[in-house]
């Protein structure tokens, strides 16, 4: 498994050409934030997730997290050792809330740095990524009361979050799921059902795992229209915020997957669990799609992350690999695979894809950053359309690409590629998720066609 070196210079570039953060910066919203903090933050994050987690991904694929006879799960002891310097570190407030904890910079820098931890672990990204998401949701949708709860805890990292949607005869088709929420006396709901496919659902890395748990209510109408929103934590914070009494939930199994195998996948079992609504009855699905969108963005990510990391493994790889003789090579010595022109092909194509899908998150991104925090509404409508195209584009082509890219990355090793000591199959196994969850990458198609092409009768 070779080293991972964030391509600091790259990204910087898309930040300065495709994102134009001095623009951003300038908006009274990040008032606080200087270009060179900004970029020396970036600076420490290559350091950090270079050092520090990029050295457990072989963990992560070799020892996987474990589900145990008492339905705790136990992550590797490197991620855990990781994960503890990451909250102390304070990566994941970089983009959150400066009232809860965080530090409020833009959301196209807090990217640059998602971009580097996936790229050094997906899998224990992904932990990270979702506790984002719910963040994202919780001060959106979340009441003053929930605010002042959790977020302080998620943005710190000390609580994880997760994203609790999919059922056994509910996956793409969400308007399906049948999970119950019974109104309680004191105002909480008790929630009842199985969810299926719950990423980092359990685990012990941290002190609480806080549940976005997709449910309906006794009256509610079918389909999505009928679905309500609710916190269900898997320890109820106490008087004093701590973690108190254990709720009624429980992580029956965790999936054996194809990659991805430090993140444990869990189905988890809801037994009268207390909860929480967020926002209004049947207002769900309109919430959950604000943590939904933010996570698709992550996961386009993970295809760049995962491809970037891969590239990096095949060009060290060719500049030390030996084999043949190149076209006017000395007829003495076997020239490295680097000079060979298929090769070159190879190399150039993996980094000309990864260098167009990091402009075009990046931009989304930056779209986003606009949406919310430009001063005049003119800009701020045209940035939240425009996001709202790229979105499912975003999505779907790096991901696709990450599948492909990584396949070539196993190609220029040759048949060291499909050897799994050398580390460049695990790339490729762990990408081919990225098509299929946050919505497959026929949905995102059908949602660009059908929703997104269409709006404002074409003018987006």
């Amino acid at each position: 498994m070779s080293e991972y070196t964030p391509p600091l210079r790259d990204m910087k570039f898309v930040l300065d050409t495709n994102c134009d953060l001095d623009e951003i910066i300038g908006y009274p919203a990040f008032s606080h934030v200087e270009k060179d903090v900004a970029y020396g933050a970036l600076d420490e994050a290559a350091r950090f997730f270079s050092e520090v987690v990029a050295p457990t991904n072989r963990d992560g694929d070799l020892i996987g997290s474990v589900h145990n006879d008492d339905g705790s799960v136990s992550a590797p002891e490197s991620f855990k050792k990781a994960y503890e310097q990451y909250v102390a570190a304070g990566w994941g407030a970089v983009k959150s809330p400066i009232e809860f904890g965080g530090h409020g910079f833009p959301g196209s820098v807090g990217l640059a740095i998602l971009e580097m931890l996936t790229s050094a672990n997906m899998a224990f990204s992904l932990c990270p990524m979702l506790t984002s998401s719910a963040i994202l949701a919780l001060s959106v949708h979340g009441s003053d009361k929930q605010k002042a709860t959790y977020l302080e805890k998620l943005i710190s990292g000390e609580w994880t979050g997760t994203m609790v949607l999919s059922e056994p005869e509910a996956g793409s088709d969400v308007g399906a799921l049948r999970t119950k929420a019974t109104p309680n006396a004191d105002g909480s709901y008790s929630i009842t059902g199985t969810k299926i496919y719950i990423t980092w659902g359990e685990h012990d890395m941290a002190e609480n795992i806080i549940h976005l748990v997709l449910a309906r209510t006794p009256d509610a109408p079918p389909g999505t229209k009928g679905i309500s929103l609710f916190i269900v934590p898997k320890f109820v914070p106490d008087a004093t915020g701590k973690p108190g009494e254990a709720n009624s939930l429980t992580c029956v199994s965790i999936e054996h997957k194809l990659g991805i195998h430090g993140s444990p996948t869990c189905v988890m079992a809801f037994e009268d669990a207390r909860g929480w609504m967020i926002g209004e009855e049947n207002a769900g699905m309109r919430y959950m799609f604000t943590m939904m969108n933010d996570a698709r963005i992550h996961v386009g990510l993970e295809g760049i992350g995962l491809a970037e990391r891969s590239y990096q493994q095949a060009l060290t790889y060719a500049n030390t690999r030996r084999q043949g003789r190149a076209v006017g090579a000395p007829k003495t010595e076997s020239s490295l695979i680097v000079e060979h022109p298929d090769v070159r092909r190879m190399l150039l194509t993996m980094r000309a894809f990864i260098e167009g899908s990091r402009a075009l998150l990046y931009a989304n991104t930056a779209a986003i950053d606009r949406s919310h925090h430009a001063p005049d509404e003119e800009t701020r409508t045209k940035a939240e359309e425009r996001a709202a195209l790229l979105t499912p584009v975003s999505k779907a082509f790096p991901t696709d690409l990450g599948v492909e890219l990584t396949s070539i990355g196993v190609q220029i090793h040759g048949g060291m590629g499909f050897v799994e000591e050398t580390g460049s199959a695990q790339h490729f196994r762990d990408a081919r998720i990225t098509p299929i969850y946050e919505g497959t990458n026929g949905i995102q198609a059908i949602d660009l066609v059908m929703r997104k092409l269409p709006l404002r009768n074409g003018g987006v």
